[in-house]
């Protein structure tokens, strides 16, 4: 079986199903896990986004979906070679991988039409059916139904853990810096879960922006700095000129010093297997009095929140 991921969290699944020698194509973008190294690169971006700032992105990328551009390049060239017999793309997010038509294009270039697999989720609940998805497709029903439950065991301990706490903090979860976004999809539902309450999230929706009046008046007294797509050390560097908005020091979570960046890549922005680290990290950084981190020292720092104006 020949295998093309079209998105990170395609990739991850793939190889937690034990399926690493059956991929063969990937994006620039799957830096995980290491097994998935060194495969052929399908897709990369189709702008150079390095040395922007964040206002620049979101006004480059808002400009070229206007337009009806596109945000990634697929190789077709390199696609028909590798002749997969399927290919994991979506249809959620434009700005995350190529989605429906740049997709229905690349397929009239191949000779061969493989197995189209859409992993489209929009809550936790989805993600374990894209997982069940893979492993149907690839003869790995077993396997994936075997990781779902360990995880679904993990999930529940945490769910079952944080109904115990009284206190359910105000939670904000940024997922863009400038202009600012709310969390969406899956967030709102994974903060529940950890103990907290996010009512600036959008459960099962895109984020959108979101005024940082919006923010003051619901006094997040935790506030998780979770840029898409961006690693901690990036979450940290784009998050200096935070301080400078004029609500800041305003916010419970700044006076309490409950600010944390964290590697939204690896833990919140990607549907695989991971969301239950996020989801553990996340009940960490709201309660770390009740539960404790064990995963890597770089999914997390406190931010150094200073008035820096």
């Amino acid at each position: 079986m020949r295998i093309v991921s079209f998105l990170p969290s395609a990739t991850e699944i793939v190889c937690s199903l034990g399926l690493a020698d059956e991929l063969v194509g990937i994006t620039h973008e799957c830096n995980y896990p290491p097994e998935a190294q060194g495969k052929p690169i399908v897709v990369r971006n189709a702008i150079k986004m390095e040395g922007m700032t964040d206002w620049e992105i979101d006004e480059t990328v808002s400009r070229v979906l206007r337009s009806g551009g596109t945000l990634y390049r697929v190789n077709e060239s390199l696609l028909r070679e590798l002749d997969p017999d399927i290919i994991m793309t979506q249809n959620l997010c434009q700005v995350c991988a190529p989605s429906g038509n740049e997709v229905s294009v690349v397929l009239k270039s191949l000779p061969r039409k493989p197995q189209i697999l859409w992993l489209t989720p929009k809550n936790l609940g989805g993600i374990f059916e894209n997982i069940l998805a893979v492993g149907a497709a690839t003869g790995k029903t077993d396997v994936a139904n075997k990781n779902i439950e360990a995880l679904k065991v993990r999930v529940e301990f945490v769910r079952n853990k944080a109904q115990k706490i009284r206190k359910k903090p105000h939670v904000f979860l940024m997922e863009w810096f400038d202009p600012l976004y709310c969390g969406g999809h899956w967030i709102q539902e994974l903060t529940e879960i950890a103990g907290g309450r996010d009512a600036l999230a959008r459960q099962g929706r895109d984020s959108v922006r979101i005024s940082w009046q919006e923010v003051k008046d619901w006094a997040p007294e935790v506030l998780i700095l979770s840029p898409c797509g961006y690693n901690l050390e990036d979450a940290v560097k784009h998050a200096k000129d935070l301080p400078r908005e004029p609500v800041w020091n305003e916010l419970p979570a700044v006076r309490m010093n409950q600010v944390y960046a964290v590697d939204a890549q690896s833990y919140f922005a990607r549907p695989g297997p991971r969301i239950v680290d996020g989801l553990e990290l996340l009940a960490h950084l709201i309660h770390p009095e009740e539960f404790s981190w064990h995963g890597p020292k770089d999914a997390y720092e406190r931010f150094a929140h200073h008035d820096v104006r």
